[in-house]
């Protein structure tokens, strides 16, 4: 079958080469090497800033190496570090006169530096088909990295979280090891029979789940959206941690938490995968980059969408996004996005996905055509369908979620306040850090 996306996004290349020519021709005058990046009658160059240092990192390579083969007008220069380092330099890089032009990062990030105009807004990529066709780009990444109505990335990847549960302890529990809980009321159930306290002493030796409260992905956040509630209303304006549906949630997981004792408090991220991975939890609600740590540990495991809320069925995606440098000048934002519609091209999103494990960016891939199992799951259009994105478009995310959620959290779960009065005073913080912008 002819692929359709693959012709559009030649042709945004070939419409892109020739802006690129055009305007460097433009810029070029009296200078041999002009501002654009290009040099002499040279290729436009990228230098690219990202921090994937895993084992996702040879698939992001194998792409770039691609891209830079396929055409002759626009060569992507990757800078590859950590990416607390990445964070760390970032601002300032962008605001001189040497930094990258193409950053990539967490969506939920691309706020901070948007509302500092370090960005360069990247609405034209959605606006046609010049650049590629987006129709199959789910809703969740295309809008993850909005700020103030204006699109300021462009997904890189997309990952929803899905419940891993272990199949042996959930055999010895006397469970279905084929059926995980597909509600609240299902987790609460089961979480009776795997959470094991052997001697007695109120600390269980066996935990059904493994529920991280700080240096985490959102997912406690996540859990908030099971009711209707959540940290921050879709508006991105608005503090909602006192609502009627917040509290709810926070009630329930608080209760499963601390008196039920279903999982450690206190956990990191890194402290709920270990705990998953060495079987003392058996379930976890993480991304599709842990598969290689639970394959090599020999753990016998299924993936399924995380439990439904007794009002929403919504799972969390976390997104990286390309953003451009606002010093950029408009032909290397013009390569830039060519580099992004071939980054999303069908082709190169099933070598992301085959080498990365995780889903492609699109939602026209169809499963039997991926060769990494763990894609295909991730990439379950109906999982994508319910993914959203946390704090998207709010500036200060950062300071809601270190300085204000998780403190407020990790309070009522060592019993220290009433949960209403604690998480009325954090709603007013998380107003004031909006307000403050």
């Amino acid at each position: 079958m002819p692929d359709m996306h693959g012709r559009r996004t030649r042709r945004g290349i070939a419409l892109a080469a020739g802006l690129t020519l055009a305007l460097a021709a433009c810029a070029g005058q009296g200078s041999a090497q002009d501002d654009d990046g290009a040099t002499g009658d040279g290729p436009t160059e990228l230098v690219l800033w990202h921090g994937m240092t895993g084992p996702d990192g040879p698939a992001v390579q194998q792409i770039i190496d691609d891209f830079n083969a396929s055409q002759d007008d626009v060569v992507v220069k990757p800078n590859v570090m950590p990416w607390d380092v990445l964070y760390q330099k970032v601002l300032t890089s962008l605001s001189s006169d040497d930094g990258p032009q193409v950053v990539a990062m967490s969506a939920s990030n691309v706020p901070q530096y948007a509302s500092k105009g370090a960005l360069a807004p990247v609405d034209d990529f959605y606006a046609d088909d010049t650049w590629m066709d987006t129709s199959a780009l789910p809703d969740a990444a295309k809008h993850a990295a909005d700020f103030d109505g204006t699109a300021y990335g462009v997904p890189l990847n997309i990952a929803p979280m899905t419940l891993y549960w272990n199949k042996d302890m959930f055999e010895a529990a006397g469970l279905d090891p084929e059926q995980p809980p597909t509600t609240w009321d299902e987790f609460a159930s089961m979480a009776e029979k795997l959470t094991v306290d052997e001697n007695g002493d109120g600390k269980p030796e066996q935990y059904a789940a493994a529920l991280a409260d700080h240096t985490t992905v959102p997912i406690y956040q996540m859990l908030l959206w099971g009711t209707g509630g959540g940290v921050v209303a879709d508006d991105a304006a608005t503090a909602t941690l006192d609502t009627p549906e917040t509290l709810e949630a926070l009630e329930f997981w608080v209760d499963q938490v601390r008196e039920k004792k279903v999982s450690p408090i206190g956990l990191s991220g890194a402290d709920a995968d270990k705990l998953f991975q060495t079987g003392k939890a058996a379930m976890e609600i993480v991304g599709p980059w842990m598969t290689t740590g639970f394959d090599e540990a020999g753990l016998d495991y299924g993936l399924a969408a995380p439990p439904a809320g007794p009002d929403a069925d919504v799972t969390l995606a976390d997104v990286v996004a390309f953003t451009v440098n606002a010093k950029a000048s408009d032909a290397q934002q013009d390569a830039a996005k060519t580099f992004f519609a071939y980054w999303n091209s069908v082709e190169s999103q099933k070598t992301w996905a085959d080498g990365s494990g995780f889903p492609p960016t699109r939602t026209d891939i169809p499963a039997d055509e991926l060769e990494n199992p763990y894609s295909a799951v991730f990439g379950d259009p109906e999982l994508l369908g319910s993914a959203k994105v946390y704090l998207a478009g709010v500036p200060s995310s950062g300071t809601i979620t270190d300085s204000i959620f998780y403190p407020a959290l990790q309070r009522v779960l060592n019993g220290d306040g009433d949960l209403t009065e604690v998480f009325t005073q954090a709603n007013a913080d998380v107003q004031a850090a909006i307000d403050k912008g």
